[in-house]
C-alpha cells in the first residue's frame, strides 16, 4: 500500500524485479506511473520516486536525479526521469542531456497532465489560476496550507493568493471524494472552483514509448 506522507518525505525506494528500464520520478507521480505499468502489462519497468515534497524546493532535484541515475545505471538498460523541468531553470535537463538520459517534456506536471499542448493554448488566459492534482489536493495541508503558514496564520492568505482567481483541479481520477476536497481547498483559498478531467495526459504517451 502506498502512503501519501511517505511519498511526500522519503519517496518510494527500488523494489527490483525483472525490470530492464527504470523511472526515476516525483514521489507525486507513484500512484499514477503504477496504474498505468499495471493497465498495461509493462513489467519492463520498475519504479523509484524521490520526496514529493521537492515539489516546493526544486533547487534539490537536479542533484537527487543525478544520485538515482548514477547509483542505478549499472542494473538498467536505460533509464527514465519522470520529471518535467519542475521549476529547475533548465537545469534538470541539462544533466538529463549530460547523463544521456530521457525525460519528461515540459514545464511542470500541470502542464503534460493536461497535455503539453493544450496546456500551452491556453496561455495567458489561465495566469490567475493556482493547480492541484490527485496527489496534491490529497496532500493539500503538506504541500500548501502548512508551509505557507496559513495553519498559524490565516490572515495572510488573500495576500499569498490576492491574483489568483480559481483553482484548477486537474483530475487523474474519477473519485468524488477528492472532487470535493479540491473544492474545500479552493474555499479555504478563497477560489473559484473548476474540475478537470485530465487522466494521464502526456505521461501515458511518454511511458508507451518506453
Amino acid at each position: 500500500m502506498l502512503n501519501d506522507d511517505s511519498l511526500t518525505e522519503t519517496g518510494l525506494p527500488l523494489d527490483p524485479s525483472n525490470g530492464r528500464v527504470l523511472i526515476v520520478a516525483c514521489g507525486a507521480l507513484a500512484r499514477e506511473i503504477l496504474a498505468l505499468i499495471d493497465r498495461n502489462g509493462w513489467s519492463h519497468l520498475d519504479l523509484t520516486c524521490l520526496p514529493a515534497i521537492y515539489h516546493n524546493h526544486p533547487e534539490k532535484i537536479t542533484g537527487a536525479v543525478r544520485e538515482a541515475v548514477a547509483q542505478h545505471r549499472n542494473r538498467y538498460s536505460d533509464i527514465f526521469v519522470a520529471y518535467a523541468d519542475c521549476g529547475t531553470g533548465g537545469q534538470l535537463q541539462a544533466a538529463c542531456a549530460d547523463m544521456g538520459v530521457e525525460m519528461i517534456e515540459g514545464p511542470h506536471c500541470y502542464a503534460f497532465f493536461e497535455g503539453n499542448q493544450t496546456f500551452a493554448e491556453r496561455g495567458e488566459t489561465e495566469i490567475t489560476a493556482f493547480y492541484l492534482t490527485d496527489f496534491l489536493v490529497r496532500q493539500f495541508d503538506a504541500f500548501v496550507w502548512r508551509p505557507l503558514g496559513l495553519d498559524r496564520h490565516p490572515e495572510l492568505r488573500d495576500m499569498y493568493f490576492a491574483h489568483y482567481e480559481k483553482l484548477v483541479y486537474q483530475s487523474q481520477t474519477d473519485d468524488p471524494a477528492l472532487t470535493e476536497k479540491a473544492r474545500d481547498a479552493a474555499d479555504r483559498l478563497g477560489l473559484a472552483f473548476e474540475r478537470r478531467s485530465t487522466g494521464y495526459g502526456d505521461l501515458a504517451t511518454h511511458l508507451a514509448r518506453l
